[in-house]
């Protein structure tokens, strides 16, 4: 692995870290000339000038590779990173932090409710449960009818322009902008050497293009992994300084502090991109309107035909990626963003002060943050192939990570609920809580709803109705089959665009699979409580499917005009 090399005491600016990092510099001592330093390029006639201005001396250069100059920097000011990367957006705007799981306000509020609920409960305890039943069972429709109709209004649009292979071929690779790919992992022995394959596939020119793999300070396996692996010189291992929480997005925002790239992505460890996909987005970039600082590629999984859990996740996915985020865009509502293959503007990205190391769905707030602002976020076409979960175990802890997260979006958001109808408005605000709040509170809702249900089936009618009226009743049988009904035709629709036809059956089972959301949404509501910050990890490599073993064809190219 590289080494980091001696610098004089005191001579690092933590505050040009940032400068460092992007310009490929640093000062490593000063002597009677002047001030030596080491840069990963020969120094130009204006470069020069303007580090000899920055040092206050004249320079002499020394060439090291930007590897070296990354290892020094993280290891001499790992405090900074290390606090930038924790405490940089909390201390900007403590508001927009999930640092602290409720305001002092929502603390007022929240003990205020559970009073009351528990005081109604007491004087009036059947009046109390039908008037949580009914609240839930409101929310519950409103929720699944929201998804529903969004969904549908983008069935009728496909709204990624298709990139021609003559657009690839045209470009310049001397006409690129830098590309920064960052791929935080953690105790991922298993599959880094697939993961330097896969990117080490990417179609791009390895001078414009930096790969930084995150890896925790403690993670000497995976490190380890990595070197066995012989990355090519413009792979970057960077060390994640020790530090808490230890979580993705922390670990992103050491990547963020150290990218040279005018263009940011990120990949998962198991991810493997289209190899054009970077050209592909430069190009849509291009295309698109500056307030368009996000491009979305779409996600695909190489075992799809696993098991029952990789169906049905291939088919959420379908559907969350053809025809959910086309309608959110449609409508301009907000987007969460998926938790990979999310290419920023890197200028963008660090004006939104980074993702929140505190969110364990850093990727879901990413989005709401950046249309509080009036940025919009596009989609590429190009696709990712990942690996979906298939294990049940590892399942429930993943879905519980990404509800907590949604829980956590949703309460930091509304600490100023009147600030952000201002922001975005009340029906993009009304889209956000039906849809960030709206999908834990419905999983939530799930177990309950179904027992009632089923329960009701086996006691007579007339004794039923005694103890319920029987609008909730109906409302509650409403839900179990209108709303199930629903999803179960939005994820029939899912596999349509992709031409995955043979999983269309399969959606059927929807009901179950949100069965298992609903035990995943206690545990995240528990977590919540107990341990809002800890990250569980989803674990990765377990399939013995592999990218190339997948059949199913990605995403179809696709115009922004209507199909129907």
């Amino acid at each position: 692995m590289i080494e980091p090399i001696d610098v004089a005491p005191g001579i690092l600016d933590p505050v040009l870290r940032t400068t460092y990092a992007k310009e490929g510099w640093i000062p490593v001592a000063r002597t009677a000339e002047g001030v030596e330093i080491v840069t990963a390029a020969p120094l130009s006639h204006r470069a020069r000038a303007r580090i000899e201005a920055i040092v206050g001396a004249p320079v002499r250069e020394r060439i090291v590779s930007q590897a070296t100059i990354i290892a020094t920097l993280t290891q001499r000011l790992s405090a900074e990173y290390a606090d930038q990367a924790a405490d940089g957006l909390y201390r900007a705007n403590p508001v927009l932090s999930a640092r602290h799981v409720l305001s002092r306000p929502q603390k007022i509020g929240a003990i205020c409710l559970v009073v009351l609920v528990l005081v109604s409960a007491v004087l009036w305890p059947l009046a109390t449960v039908i008037g949580l039943i009914g609240t839930a069972s409101v929310v519950f429709l409103a929720s699944t009818l929201f998804k529903f109709f969004v969904a549908l209004r983008g069935s009728r649009y496909d709204l990624v322009a298709r990139v021609r292979p003559e657009e690839i071929e045209a470009l310049r690779d001397h006409e690129l902008p830098m590309y920064t790919v960052l791929v935080p992992v953690f105790r991922e022995a298993r599959i880094v050497g697939r993961l330097v394959e896969n990117l080490g596939r990417l179609d791009y020119p390895t001078e414009k293009l930096e790969v930084i793999i995150l890896v925790e300070e403690e993670d000497t396996e995976t490190r380890d992994a990595i070197a066995v692996s012989d990355p090519p010189e413009h792979f970057i291992v960077v060390t994640v300084p020790k530090g808490s929480p230890q979580t993705k997005p922390r670990a992103c925002n050491v990547g963020l502090d150290v990218a040279r790239g005018e263009f940011l992505v990120i990949y998962d460890a198991e991810d493997a991109p289209e190899p054009d996909q970077l050209k592909k987005t430069v190009i849509a970039f291009s295309r698109a309107h500056a307030s368009v600082v996000v491009m979305q590629a779409a996600l695909n999984y190489f075992n799809a035909r696993e098991n029952i859990i990789t169906r049905m996740f291939s088919l959420e996915y379908s559907y969350w990626f053809d025809y959910m985020l086309t309608g959110l865009d449609v409508r301009d509502l907000p987007i969460p963003l998926g938790g990979t293959s999310n290419h920023f503007r890197t200028a963008a990205l660090r004006e939104l002060g980074g993702w929140d190391p505190y969110n364990v769905t850093e990727d879901a707030d990413l989005g709401i943050r950046a249309s509080a602002l009036g940025y919009r976020v596009g989609v590429v076409d190009s696709t990712t192939m990942e690996e979906a979960t298939s294990r049940m175990g590892i399942f429930i802890g993943q879905r519980s990570r990404w509800i907590k997260g949604y829980m956590q979006t949703a309460l930091v958001h509304a600490r100023e609920p009147m600030s952000l109808i201002r922001k975005i408005g009340l029906r993009r605000f009304a889209a956000f809580t039906l849809l960030i709040a709206g999908t834990p509170l419905t999983f939530l809702g799930v177990i309950p709803f179904t027992a009632l249900t089923l329960v009701s089936f086996f006691i007579p009618w007339a004794d039923v109705s005694v103890a319920f009226p029987p609008v909730v009743l109906w409302l509650c049988l409403l839900n179990f089959l209108v709303g199930n009904a629903l999803m179960v035709y939005l994820n029939m629709m899912g596999p349509y665009k992709r031409g995955a036809f043979w999983l269309v059956g399969w959606a059927i089972l929807n009901p179950v699979y949100w069965l298992l959301h609903s035990i995943a949404s206690y545990k995240a509501l528990w977590q919540l409580i107990t341990k809002p910050h800890y990250w569980q990890k989803t674990e990765h490599g377990m399939s013995h499917f592999t990218v190339e073993g997948a059949t199913d064809p990605a995403p179809l190219g696709r115009s922004d005009t209507p199909v129907a």
